[in-house]
Parts: structure tokens; C-alpha cells; sequence
């Protein structure tokens, strides 16, 4: 009897909730897209994980709203999925979910529409879901929309973001078709990110763009800065096949053989040695790594703290020469000056292991365990290194 009170109390339980909040359906995804596709409806997936918080604000906080589930369940086929569980985990693949809570609008194809992440408020989640709501989205894809001539700026922008990861060439053309339409108006942050994100060559069509609205585009960054993006622009192609893709080896003659007389001798050598620094470390050529990183940080007061610091961390694991080491000690230096953390303190006191620094080895080493204890992150490296250091 008292089972059967139990399982009574959890159907008027469900049902109960399914009344005051979202209606998602308990259907496989392929019978998701089957009902959407019968009812010329979108879907919406709520992409959760158990652990989420955020996920469940949404769920107690959100999704209850009167205007929210009568907007989303007359508009939408809904679901849910917990991304780390069943169909969830094929879906977290499928459409790149690394964030919780993420929301999807498909059409019936499974093609996304829309796609927003984090926690919402009620007229920030009202508002996607009446963006991504198009009635052309019903029954056509982005792809065929936009091989139709589709124009519609939030449309373009829209299938930029969605096609920047898995079909950037794609992407790249919409862009081109977006920046076409826009020429007449004026830039906004968002616009100019978009540009420069797209932007890879003199030849392409968005650098006509980026040439013509230059006094537009110095509003929002300073002239140097637009004028180190053009050199970057200008000499990318050549960057890119002074590059030896078998030995992963930089071609320093013909770097400079083609790219001085485009925007001079100092500003190559730092393009080239930027170059080094990012790509170097991913196929372990680290001499070449300390030689570009010396020369590429040397004004280090130019750079970010952090940025120096992954640099002092590459030089911590890899190099050995003692003036390099020194230089790589003033660059975490100015990271641990800035603000103390149990990661920062531990590559100083690394480094300062190495060059004979002992105890201010052992008191950074301490002072990145306990931080460690505070911030309850890991603090195993500073032990092991106090170890060597007895």
C-alpha cells in the first residue's frame, strides 16, 4: 500500500510539474526531430548535466514562468538531455557541448539554428527563443536559405557563429555576405571582431572592407593597433609557407626575402618571432622556443603578466641556459607581483630552483602550497619540488 501511495505521489508530481513549467518531451532525439518535422516546429534541448548549477536555477527559476513555458511549449518541441548520460553523450559530440546549461534550437533536420549558453533571465530567454522562432527556419536549413540569397543580417550573423567551428570556409563565405550588406552602416565592437576574425589574406573580399572603413575602425582600436593587424594580414600567406610542414621548421630566409619589403625589418622580425612562440612549443621545438621568446618578450613591460607566465613555465620545463632562466625569473616575477597564486609562485620557485636560488626556491614552494590548501586546488608539484629542495 505504501509503494503504492509512493508511486501515486510521484505521477501527481509529475505532472504536476509538467503543468507549471516546460513541457519536455520523453522521446528519443531521432522522435524528437520526427515531431517537429510532422508539426513544422522547431526543437529546443535543454543540454544539462546533474551537477550543473546554473542548470538547476534555470530549471526551478526560469523555466516555471508563466510567459516562458507558454511561449516555448506553443512554439517548440522541447527535450531535455543530461549530456554526460545515454543519447546525451553522442549529442554533447555531435553539436560541440562543453558548456552547461547550453541551449539548442534545431530545425527537423537537426540542423542548429540558434545556440545560447548560460544561465538567463526570463526576457533574455524569452528573447532567443523569439529570435530563433523564424518561420523560415521551420522548413529550410541555414545552408539552403543562404544558397537562396538569404540577406538578413541577424540571419548572417547568426550562421557565422554556428558554422565558425565546424565549417569555418562556409562560415568565412557568410561573413562576405554579411559585411556586403552592412558596407553602408557603421561598425559596431562586434562587427569589427567578426571582420578581423575572417580576415586572412589581401585577397580576401572582407579586406576591401577593413581598407575602405579604416577611419571607422580607428574609433574603436588605436591606429597602431589597426596598422600591426594589416602587417599581420599582409604577411599571413607568407608566414604560412615559410613554414615546412614536415619538419615543422620556420623558414627564417625566405620569411624575411618576402616579407621585409611589405612592412619592414622590425616589424617582420616580430611578426616571425610571435610565429615561434605559439607554434614552436606545439611540436617541442623548444630551442627555437627560447631563441624567439627572448627576442619576442624583450621589451616584457609591453606584455601581459599572464602571457609572460606561460612563457617563464615553457622556459621552467624545457631550458637550461642560467641567463635565459634569469630572464624567464623576471617574467614570472611580474605575475606573482601583480597577485600571488598557488600556480605562479610554484613556477617561480621552480625557476629559481634552477638557478642555484634555493631558498627563495623553498619559500615560493611553501607559499604555493598553501595556497593551494586555500584554493583547494593541487599542490603536488610544490611538494615534490620541496622534496628536491631539502
Amino acid at each position: 500500500m505504501q509503494k503504492l501511495l509512493s508511486l501515486f505521489l510521484l505521477t501527481i508530481s509529475a505532472l504536476l510539474f509538467s503543468q507549471e513549467s516546460i513541457d519536455f518531451q520523453n522521446l528519443s532525439f531521432k522522435e524528437i526531430l520526427a515531431k517537429a518535422k510532422s508539426e513544422k516546429k522547431l526543437v529546443f534541448i535543454d543540454a544539462y548535466a546533474v551537477w550543473c548549477g546554473p542548470c538547476k536555477m534555470m530549471e526551478k527559476n526560469i523555466f516555471p514562468l508563466p510567459a516562458v513555458k507558454d511561449y516555448y511549449n506553443a512554439n517548440f518541441i522541447n527535450a531535455r538531455f543530461d549530456m554526460e548520460k545515454g543519447e546525451g553523450r553522442d549529442l554533447a559530440v555531435k553539436y560541440g557541448i562543453r558548456s552547461y546549461p547550453s541551449f539548442l534550437f534545431l530545425n527537423g533536420d537537426g540542423e542548429v539554428v540558434k545556440k545560447n549558453l548560460g544561465y538567463m533571465g526570463e526576457n533574455d530567454f524569452l528573447t532567443i527563443a523569439k529570435e530563433a522562432n523564424n518561420p523560415k527556419f521551420r522548413t529550410a536549413s541555414n545552408k539552403d536559405l543562404f544558397d537562396k540569397g538569404e540577406k538578413d543580417p541577424d540571419f548572417l550573423q547568426n550562421m557565422m557563429r554556428l558554422y565558425v567551428d565546424s565549417d569555418y570556409e562556409l562560415a568565412k563565405k557568410v561573413s562576405e555576405r554579411y559585411f556586403d550588406v552592412k558596407k553602408a552602416e557603421p561598425l559596431t565592437k562586434d562587427d569589427l571582431g567578426l571582420l578581423l576574425y575572417f580576415v586572412k589574406s589581401t585577397g580576401d573580399p572582407n579586406y576591401k572592407i577593413f581598407v575602405a572603413k579604416k577611419p571607422e575602425i580607428i574609433q574603436l582600436m588605436s591606429e597602431d593597433v589597426y596598422n600591426q593587424f594589416d602587417a599581420n594580414i599582409k604577411i599571413s600567406k607568407i608566414l604560412e609557407n615559410a613554414l615546412d610542414q614536415k619538419t615543422g621548421i620556420i623558414n627564417d630566409d625566405y620569411f624575411y626575402k618576402n616579407a621585409v619589403p611589405l612592412i619592414g625589418q622590425k616589424d617582420a622580425e616580430t611578426a616571425i618571432n610571435r610565429m615561434k612562440v605559439l607554434f614552436y612549443p606545439t611540436v617541442n621545438n623548444f630551442t627555437g622556443y627560447e631563441k624567439a621568446a627572448l627576442a619576442y618578450y624583450k621589451d616584457s613591460e609591453a606584455f601581459d603578466a599572464e602571457e609572460l607566465l606561460k612563457a617563464a613555465w615553457i622556459f621552467s620545463e624545457h631550458v637550461s641556459k642560467p641567463a635565459s632562466l634569469k630572464k624567464a625569473e623576471e617574467w614570472a616575477e611580474k605575475s606573482v607581483m601583480k597577485t600571488e597564486t598557488a600556480e605562479n609562485t610554484y613556477i617561480l620557485a621552480k625557476l629559481y630552483s634552477k638557478t642555484g636560488k634555493k631558498e627563495n626556491a623553498k619559500m615560493y614552494a611553501v607559499i604555493s602550497q598553501n595556497l593551494a590548501a586555500v584554493q583547494g586546488k593541487d599542490a603536488s608539484l610544490a611538494t615534490q619540488l620541496l622534496e628536491t629542495l631539502k
